[in-house]
């Protein structure tokens, strides 16, 4: 497994060195709006611990933090009021997942029909 990067996109926002627009923050878990939208609601929920990927996250959390980032995930599609209506999880792990940064999110995407995840 690689190494975690302490100068990711996320660590900076992490560290307060990137501002964000926080949706919903505790102990463990930052989530915040998108700074490029893929639909009206598009947050990411991401762990405050140094997890490259959902593989590294399932492997080495405690049992406190797994449970703290699936919670979030509902405090996050409340306060977006996506609880009715619906929304999408994404997690894109590794290359061939298309991760791009290396800490672990997770997308909560909603806000319309979103369609089929992948294209026929």
């Amino acid at each position: 497994m690689a190494t975690y990067d302490n100068n990711n996109i996320f660590a900076k926002i992490l560290r307060g060195e990137i501002p964000n627009t926080t949706v919903y923050e505790d102990d463990h878990v930052l989530a915040f709006d998108d700074i490029a939208p893929q639909a009206p609601v598009h947050v990411m929920v991401i762990p405050k611990g140094k997890y490259i990927s959902m593989t590294d996250f399932a492997e080495t959390a405690s049992d406190t933090e797994i449970a703290a980032l699936n919670r979030a995930v509902l405090k996050v599609v409340e306060a977006k009021g996506l609880k009715e209506s619906g929304y999408r999880t994404l997690v894109n792990n590794g290359d061939d997942g298309g991760q791009e940064i290396p800490h672990l999110h997770i997308h909560v995407c909603g806000g319309k029909p979103l369609g089929p995840l992948f294209s026929k």
